[in-house]
């Protein structure tokens, strides 16, 4: 039966958005009138679902941000958890939506559900909002009968992976705005300033200083060329974007970032706490095993760490422990770039000798997102002061070549 949204007036003249099901709009609006409620609009949902319509909704690109996503999942626990069926939660949570995109969204995947699709499979139409990790932990809620308890956790990670993703932002913001002041600065002075400036001294046909000489040259070199850098940075710009789309070269660039100082570390930290609280909400939603280090493959950014972690699910899947197959991928005698932390896989073997896996792996995913928290302020703490002297010796360099000449004529004058 298809479903229809609509928008009425009741008798206190207030208005009433939700859904109902009915065979036709006509008897939809005669199933409002019945209640004693004026129809404004009746739509029905289905039309507007399919991608191949036309329609201005599309289930591949149907996207919701993180902070509703996480809201959304938080309702259906805690209404779920209340007793209610799934077919009224849906309606209690299009009813409550902010949006209309996030209204048709929901609206879709209750009618699928009540065509007789599962809640996992419903949310595989729509990957752009529903990452695997997401529609596998539904499904293993959905089997073992405790999705609201799944529910919650999910929206606990996806807040979490929002706070921190927050947090780097934050951090970095401060480095890219005095990047970019920087730039800016010092492309005003090399290109206006200091040839007006300069311009003055060579009028009196002195020999000027060779710091003044070099710093007009290179401002000579700047507005000759300068269009053609702007041109080349462009072009070098969307032809690293093409090449990082080959995995060889993107497994290269993400070798030598988990090699950089400070920045490999921060990553390392990043992924590993992403991969612990993965594991830790699959495991303790009774997720096996290896279906867990599947899905917690899929959250990795990092091509070597995914790899790493691929190779360690065959070797459990062969026999292994994870803890040892964790190890196996550590580099050998290269302590400074270990894939996994130590901590992390010490907390993963005491999980398995104990038989409390999902404890220790919780455990390991707050100590790794204390440890990304460390990390990035660190990493602020280090670049900021370090680019604020760059610029200072920038424009101090730039100051004494203008002030040189000064001097020197003070001199003339002098004598």
């Amino acid at each position: 039966m298809p479903g229809f949204r609509y928008t009425a007036y009741d008798i206190d003249g207030r208005e009433q958005r939700g859904v109902l099901e009915s065979d036709s709009p006509r008897l939809a609006r005669a199933q409002l009138r019945e209640k004693g409620w004026f129809p404004l609009d009746v739509a029905q949902i289905e039309a507007a679902n399919d991608a191949n319509a036309g329609g201005i909704f599309s289930k591949r690109r149907a996207h919701l941000p993180q902070a509703d996503l996480a809201r959304v999942t938080r309702q259906l626990a805690t209404l779920l958890g209340a007793g209610l069926t799934i077919e009224q939660t849906f309606n209690a949570v299009i009813e409550q939506a902010e949006s209309e995109p996030e209204r048709q969204l929901l609206a879709a995947i209750r009618g699928q559900v009540l065509e007789g699709q599962s809640l996992g499979t419903a949310l595989g139409q729509f990957p752009a909002t529903f990452s695997p990790l997401f529609r596998t932990l539904v499904t293993a809620g959905e089997t073992s009968g405790r999705l609201p308890d799944v529910l919650a956790r999910l929206a606990d990670y996806v807040e979490e992976q929002q706070a921190m993703r927050q947090k780097l932002m934050v951090a970095m913001i401060y480095p890219v705005i005095v990047m970019i002041v920087c730039a800016l600065v010092v492309t005003g002075l090399m290109v206006y300033v200091v040839p007006q400036v300069i311009g003055v001294f060579e009028s009196t046909k002195q020999t000027l200083p060779l710091m003044t000489r070099a710093l007009l040259g290179l401002s000579k070199f700047i507005q000759a060329t300068g269009l053609f850098w702007l041109v080349a940075g462009v072009i070098a710009f969307f032809a690293i974007r093409v090449a990082l789309k080959r995995e060889s070269v993107l497994r290269r660039w993400h070798s030598w970032l988990l090699r950089a100082p400070l920045v490999g570390r921060m990553i390392r930290a990043k992924e590993s706490a992403q991969l612990a609280a993965t594991l830790s909400i699959l495991v303790g939603s009774g997720v096996p095993v290896l279906n867990a280090l599947n899905a917690g493959a899929g959250v990795i950014g990092n091509l070597p760490m995914r790899e790493a972690l691929q190779r360690a699910t065959v070797a459990v899947r062969e026999g292994s422990g994870l803890s040892r197959a964790l190890i196996a991928q550590q580099p050998k005698g290269r302590t400074s770039l270990l894939l996994f932390p130590p901590v992390m896989v010490h907390l993963i073997a005491s999980g398995e000798a104990s038989g409390r896996l999902a404890q220790t792996l919780e455990a390991a995913a707050r100590q790794q997102q204390r440890d990304v928290e460390t990390k990035t302020s660190a990493f602020a703490a280090t670049i900021e002061p370090a680019m604020i002297l760059i610029m200072g010796v920038i424009v101090l360099a730039i100051v004494l070549a203008v002030l040189l000449p000064i001097f020197e004529l003070n001199q003339l004058v002098a004598r």
